[in-house]
């Protein structure tokens, strides 16, 4: 069966979803709950405004094929060694294979973010989730957590891909990777701005042209090689200083699958905002499976142009642009 997971932490499903994770595991505690109310402060907070209570974190949803309707939820706790905290799903929605596709997506961000390991609680009580956390191999870990009754577990990961923001001479450094990168995307009939087929020398001259201009990222394998990568352009208008622009978002085909698209994209994101901008712009062809992936994210679509740009192959084809607001 295949689950749809979607990245969301405004999702409207996810409220309701919280409250019931809250109120089943305060339940199942033994304490007197009747509603959203009488949770604990904190817990009831954070299954109000999730948007605030995960800013830092990675909030996954997982919708029911029949309906598409969001029936279970999972946080994936950022740190150095990340959480998965609130599996929940929906009871008349078990026995379907949602909680096992929502961890197999948390483990595979994590181990694309290059963790060594993921760690978890659960109550001992709880049989269905621990027998499939311990399917997917999480062992028995020293506590930290010494609450009765509950039970750490970790598991480790291999190595993931390594997401660096990348300086002038590193960029320069790196340009024949980067190329082997753009070079890639426009054999695969990615419309990123050049036509088919494109040199080797000129996607490193473009590259190397990139130093100082622009903010670069890119995605390094367990081997060196360049998986991935993403800019931003800052506005270079007085009255744009606010805004910056999202370009060349790219993942090598032999790397996809892995989340780098996701990864890259978050970390353009946080710097972004963590430099005072407020607003991102990016633009790409309509009806790409690019444009899963900024909706996932959290992007709006702000209208669609007819015949904006060429694909490799020179045919003229739409492109819808998008838009971000960033917190303040």
């Amino acid at each position: 069966m295949n689950v749809l997971i979607e990245e969301n932490a405004a999702h409207p499903r996810l409220p309701a979803l919280l409250t019931a994770y809250h109120l089943a595991t305060e339940a199942e505690k033994g304490a007197a709950v009747t509603g959203p109310a009488d949770l604990p402060a904190a817990r009831r907070a954070e299954a109000e405004d999730p948007v605030t209570a995960f800013a830092a974190d990675t909030v996954l949803l997982a919708a029911a094929p029949e309906t598409g309707e969001a029936v279970g939820c999972l946080v994936l706790k950022a740190g150095p060694v990340p959480e998965v905290k609130r599996v929940w799903v929906e009871p008349d929605a078990r026995g379907r294979g949602l909680a096992g596709a929502l961890m197999g997506e948390a483990l595979r961000r994590a181990a694309a973010a290059g963790a060594e390991r993921v760690r978890l609680t659960v109550w001992e009580w709880r049989r269905g989730p621990l027998a499939l956390y311990r399917k997917l191999g999480f062992e028995p870990a020293p506590s930290w957590d010494d609450r009765p009754g509950l039970l750490c577990l970790e598991k480790r990961l291999a190595p993931g891909d390594r997401v660096e923001l990348l300086a002038s001479d590193a960029v320069r450094r790196h340009a024949e990777g980067l190329a082997a990168l753009l070079v890639d995307a426009v054999d695969g009939g990615a419309s990123v701005g050049f036509p088919a087929p494109l040199e080797p020398a000129e996607a490193a001259a473009w590259w190397a042209g990139t130093a100082g201009t622009r903010d670069v990222w890119a995605a390094f394998g367990p081997d060196g090689a360049v998986t991935g990568a993403v800019t931003l352009v800052r506005a270079g208008t007085a009255n744009g200083r606010h805004r910056g622009e999202i370009a060349r978002l790219l993942v090598h085909r032999a790397a996809r699958g892995r989340g780098l698209g996701r990864r890259l994209l978050a970390a353009a994101e946080a710097h972004a905002a963590a430099t005072g901008l407020t607003l991102l712009v990016l633009d790409t062809q309509t009806d790409s499976p690019a444009e899963r992936l900024y909706r996932g994210a959290g992007w709006t679509a702000a209208g669609t142009i007819p015949d904006y740009a060429a694909d490799p192959s020179g045919v003229l084809r739409p492109t819808t642009l998008y838009y971000k607001l960033l917190a303040a």
